[in-house]
């Protein structure tokens, strides 16, 4: 099953929308791409705070995009999380965080 077409796009499916339910209430959810190619699978934006720029990755071993990188220098999020379905939880480069759906889900909801 994890070897078909769709399996990253129901995975990224399935943690953007547990995501905005661990979100607080009022935290506005948006993508973010640039024409020149610049994106961000999920822009969590929790009230009177600055956005949290969220990669989604269906790999254990989870590796962020040049794209990724530009789109937070455009945004100069308050966190940059790559969230994938490993367990624990540990630093990529450049101040991102790798991160278990699990963890950045309790993350969120301890902003409320």
């Amino acid at each position: 099953m994890l070897g078909h077409p769709v399996a990253g796009a129901s995975w990224e499916g399935f943690v953007i929308e547990t995501l905005i339910a661990a979100a607080p209430a009022g935290t506005q959810a948006n993508f973010y791409r640039t024409a020149a190619g610049a994106e961000i699978d999920l822009l969590l934006t929790p009230p009177g705070d600055r956005p949290w720029a969220i990669e989604i990755k269906r790999s254990l071993t989870p590796k962020v995009e040049k794209g990724f990188y530009l789109a937070c220098e455009d945004i100069e999020p308050a966190r940059r999380i790559v969230v994938y379905p490993g367990a624990e939880n540990f630093p990529l480069r450049e101040s991102v965080e790798a991160m278990a759906l699990k963890s950045a889900s309790q993350a969120l909801l301890d902003l409320s």
